[in-house]
């Protein structure tokens, strides 16, 4: 406890990471003060505060710390920004133009980063249609169509991007990722009101306090088993050859390739959710197709059949996600130019092919165990765990929440260290996460 204290008081000494600090969480303040601000021309007495929430529709309500049910002006929280991001993403892999700007170094990050601002304004409005016409009954309307829909597209529009702005800010003044803040204490707002819940349920007499308990010790060997997973690497040692310029000697030493276990993140587990929600999806606008015995297995997110195929695309989409985002090629492009080879391997396209096998064989056990995370709120909700608490034993929510506070917590170690004081364990230092690769080609902690 001394050594907590201790830490606590060197953060606040440091005069930069405090302000950054504080900045933080007066921004993270701001984005839950308008979180619960609704929007023009609703009536706040006929939402009735929805929060139970399936499917997309739950999903999306999660990420955005439950404005997506309040009907609040930043209900569509930052996911349309994700969404551009991936697709500008992809193009840097199919398009010839938009990879040749992921080349470009700084000049081309800024015209891939507009790129994305523009493409997430078109996704931004598409949804805010989608999401006033589905969610936004005429009862809880109070201004007249086409008016409502209008003025309230044009208002969520501007959220999202004010949210963006917020992400940046975050990023720029702060400590840690914004945009991946903004995620996670809409995520984490959830937690103490499932937490509760879960206890008030279990002491009165559904198992009781022994139950619980067990759940909370369940919860948090999953947790460290998440941890393991997001930290987890492969190292390929690198040689440099030695170098004379004037009179410096450069390269001559050994050094390393962290290759992630687990280097696509959370993104197949958000591609597998997106397909697992179509036969939901189907049998909600076909009745009688809701009856078939196939397509209601895969609606239920308990039965055997929907999680056997939830975890076979999980590992499918991560072979996939790895290969668009991890380029060997690349690496040993580099390496090659830099003067740098891997021990016993021929430079060039050997290199290549070695990079490439060693990322298959741990991309293998890495998918297996993301499929085991993902299948796991499933599990608990089996021994009768509640929905709103189960969330938080595997999936999609504890794999951001891991990930986004290991990062913080590394940024914050690196202002300690450098300023000579003790990090934040006793001993060895928290490793910083990979993260995924944004569309400038860049790293970002996304989700």
């Amino acid at each position: 406890m001394k050594k907590f204290f201790t830490t606590l008081s060197n953060i606040w000494k440091i005069e930069d990471l405090r302000v950054r600090i504080t900045n933080t969480l007066l921004f993270l303040l701001i984005y839950r003060v308008g979180s619960f601000v609704v929007l023009p021309g609703v009536n706040p007495a006929s939402l009735n505060n929805q929060q139970n929430k399936d499917g997309i529709a739950g999903l999306l309500n999660m990420f955005a710390g439950g404005s997506f049910s309040r009907a609040s002006i930043f209900a569509l929280g930052v996911m349309p920004y994700i969404s551009a991001s991936i697709v500008v993403q992809l193009l840097g892999i199919a398009v010839p133009y938009f990879a040749k700007l992921q080349k470009e170094g700084e000049s081309g990050r800024n015209k891939i980063n507009q790129w994305t601002r523009y493409l997430t304004i078109g996704i931004t409005a598409l949804q805010a249609i989608g999401y006033l016409k589905s969610q936004i009954t005429p009862e809880q309307m109070e201004i007249a169509n086409p008016y409502f829909t209008i003025l309230n597209m044009c208002v969520l529009t501007a959220s999202t991007m004010f949210i963006m702005w917020l992400g940046e800010k975050i990023t720029d003044k702060g400590i840690g990722n914004g945009i991946s803040l903004i995620i996670m204490v809409g995520i984490i707002a959830a937690l103490p009101g499932a937490f509760l819940g879960e206890f008030n349920a279990r002491t009165a007499g559904a198992g009781g306090l022994v139950t619980f308990v067990v759940e909370i010790v369940a919860l948090v060997g999953v947790v460290m088993f998440t941890i393991l997973i997001v930290q987890g690497t492969r190292k390929i040692a690198v040689q440099y050859a030695k170098r004379i310029v004037g009179n410096k000697q450069y390269g001559g030493v050994r050094q390393y390739i962290p290759l992630k276990v687990n280097a696509a993140g959370v993104m197949p587990i958000i591609f597998a959710q997106a397909l697992m929600f179509i036969p939901a999806t189907v049998a909600q606008f076909f009745p009688k197709a809701a009856s078939n015995g196939i397509l209601m297995s895969l609606s239920d997110y308990t039965s055997w059949g929907h999680n056997l195929l939830f975890a076979i695309l999980i590992i499918l989409f991560t072979y996939f996600y790895t290969a668009i985002t991890v380029n060997p090629n690349q690496m040993a492009e580099d390496m090659k130019k830099n003067g740098g080879f891997i021990p016993g391997i021929k430079p060039g396209k050997s290199t290549a092919d070695f990079i490439d096998a060693v990322i298959s064989r741990i991309t293998l056990p890495g998918s297996i165990f993301l499929a085991i995370i993902a299948i796991i709120p499933a599990l608990a909700s089996l021994v009768h765990v509640s929905s709103g608490f189960a969330r938080f034993f595997g999936g999609t929510s504890l794999i951001i929440l891991v990930g986004v506070v290991i990062d913080t917590l590394q940024q914050i170690e690196s202002h300690l260290l450098m300023r000579h004081y003790d990090g934040l364990m006793k001993t060895g230092r928290i490793k910083g996460r990979t993260a995924i690769p944004s569309a400038d080609g860049t790293s970002q902690s996304v989700i």
